[in-house]
């Protein structure tokens, strides 16, 4: 210890002995360091916000027009924004459940050129010039698209999280199929989880909404 303050005090002795500018001992030089790193923790949310108030039209922001149940909305987004979260926080749109929101549970599943995707892994720009169709757009006014209504009449749903996915997805089989298999319809819910395990109760559904449309 007594060697260290010694070394200390010396180093001490020289950085005062140094009028000329530009010259430091050890002392000054792990006092700059010190410093330049605050600095430079510092300076890291000064380039976030910079990031975040870039305004339309930057690399960051685009200027985006999106089809959704048959009417356009033009907003400004993030680059980085999920078609989810558009469509739950900009437009309101919440049937569009975010589950894992890593493309796994199949609950905000969309319609994208009458194709079932996870909204939540495709970036909102990825739909601009597309037909999107969500949960909301199916019922015609008060009345319900058949698989909405065979949903309810089978009672093919618990807590009700994943249903709208469910419902999506196995629209756009009906719409390809309109007198599907028991295995045709397990294989279109195969990408949608329902942690309640009502599975028997939704394939029933798909097949009675799948009556229904027959009989118009």
């Amino acid at each position: 210890m007594k060697q260290e303050e010694t070394a200390l005090n010396e180093d001490e002795a020289k950085d005062a002995a140094e009028p000329e500018a530009g010259k430091f001992g050890r002392r000054t030089f792990v006092k700059g360091v010190a410093a330049s790193a605050v600095l430079t923790q510092v300076a890291i949310p000064w380039a976030e916000a910079e990031v975040v108030g870039s305004g339309p039209g930057s690399e960051h922001q685009s200027v985006i027009t999106l089809r959704v149940n048959g009417v356009q909305h033009r907003l400004v987004v993030e680059n980085r924004r999920t078609l989810a979260s558009v469509l739950r926080n900009e437009l309101g749109l919440t049937g569009a459940k975010i589950g894992c929101d890593r493309g796994q549970c199949g609950a905000c599943t969309v319609l994208l050129d009458g194709k079932p995707v996870y909204a939540c892994s495709n970036l909102a720009l990825w739909a601009e010039g597309s037909e999107i169709q969500t949960i909301e757009g199916l019922a015609s006014g008060d009345r319900l698209d058949p698989l909405q209504q065979a949903f309810i009449e089978m009672d093919a749903l618990q807590c009700g999280f994943c249903t709208p996915g469910q419902i999506m997805a196995t629209k756009e089989l009906l719409n390809r199929n309109p007198n599907p298999t028991e295995q045709e319809i397990r294989m279109a819910c195969s990408g949608n989880l329902c942690r309640c395990g009502a599975y028997m109760n939704i394939f029933k559904a798909v097949a009675q909404a799948a009556e229904l449309k027959r009989r118009g």
